[in-house]
């Protein structure tokens, strides 16, 4: 008997690349047998976030595309989380569990389960954040 392969897929900014980011990447490929990466590009961390990212695109994607427990990566030009679901057809979308409590992540994970696919929610790494990273460099 043949076994399904498991595709995952998260996203990110992936600026300034941290044990977050790793602990994300790691324990996601742990629970599939394919990893679909999106680097969001520098256009939309500028619309989403009023700022622009410390490293560039071209740089973020190498990095996460050398990580080990990553194998496909792609550029992330939209949100849309369904609309990259139909594209890429994924079994289980990964996410930092600060996002539990988003009515939006709640309407992902709802239409998720109407095609068969589903989120998992990570622990959110607190002890760093490209944020916090950003706001000790200035201010020191």
């Amino acid at each position: 008997m043949n076994k399904k392969t498991v595709v995952g897929y998260t996203c990110g900014a992936f600026d300034m690349f941290h044990v977050g980011h790793l602990n994300i990447l790691r324990n996601a490929k742990s629970m599939c047998d394919h990893l679909i990466v999106s680097v969001s590009t520098d256009k939309l961390i500028k619309s989403k976030k009023n700022t622009n990212p410390i490293i560039s695109f071209e740089h973020r994607i190498e990095i996460v595309r050398n990580i080990k427990y990553v194998d496909t990566v792609i550029p992330q030009n939209d949100l849309d989380k369904i609309k990259a679901h139909r594209k890429l057809k994924y079994d289980i979308l990964f996410v930092g569990d600060d996002w539990y409590d988003d009515q939006k992540w709640s309407d992902y994970e709802n239409e998720l389960k109407s095609y068969g696919a589903k989120i998992i929610f990570f622990p959110y790494t607190e002890a760093i954040s490209t944020t916090k990273i950003k706001n000790e460099i200035s201010r020191r």
